[in-house]
């Protein structure tokens, strides 16, 4: 049973990281672009680790196949993914990002590091030290919560 100091600390954690996530979320280039918040994620995943089958990308976002098939079918229509039907299983899909699609990815991926680099900067010091330190951490906190998921 955790103590109340954990779960205080595990509250805090989430609340923060569900902040630092949305407030990164819109980038100019994704607006710019025309994309909703899931379309982004979407296509950052894409980016990530595709080629990718339809339904791993559904598991690691979250995403009923309805939703994740129309948004797909919107980057498509945008010219930043491409679907192909797997030759072995006709019933899966394969999605791949296109030219355009990295280096929409690229873009955005590159204004939400400039957001973080322009707000560490406006840290003191100490405070970006202990961030630095904590990284660690919060890495192995990500690897914990993929495996918890599983």
């Amino acid at each position: 049973m955790p103590t109340k100091t954990e779960t205080e600390t595990a509250q805090r954690l989430r609340a923060v990281l569900g902040r630092l996530a949305r407030l990164l979320r819109p980038t100019a280039a994704g607006i710019a672009a025309g994309l909703t918040p899931t379309r982004v994620a979407v296509l950052l995943n894409v980016v990530r680790t595709g080629p990718v089958r339809l339904s791993e990308i559904a598991e690691q976002e979250g995403l009923n196949p309805t939703l994740l098939s129309r948004t797909v079918g919107h980057l498509m229509d945008d010219g930043l993914v491409k679907r192909t039907t797997d030759p072995t299983d006709r019933r899966s899909a394969w999605v791949e990002a296109t030219v355009e699609g990295r280096r929409l990815a690229q873009r955005i991926r590159r204004q939400r590091t400039a957001a973080v680099e322009v707000a560490l900067a406006r840290l003191d010091a100490d405070d970006r030290r202990a961030l630095e330190v904590a990284l660690p951490a919060l890495e192995r906190l990500a690897v914990s919560l993929v495996e918890n998921a599983g």
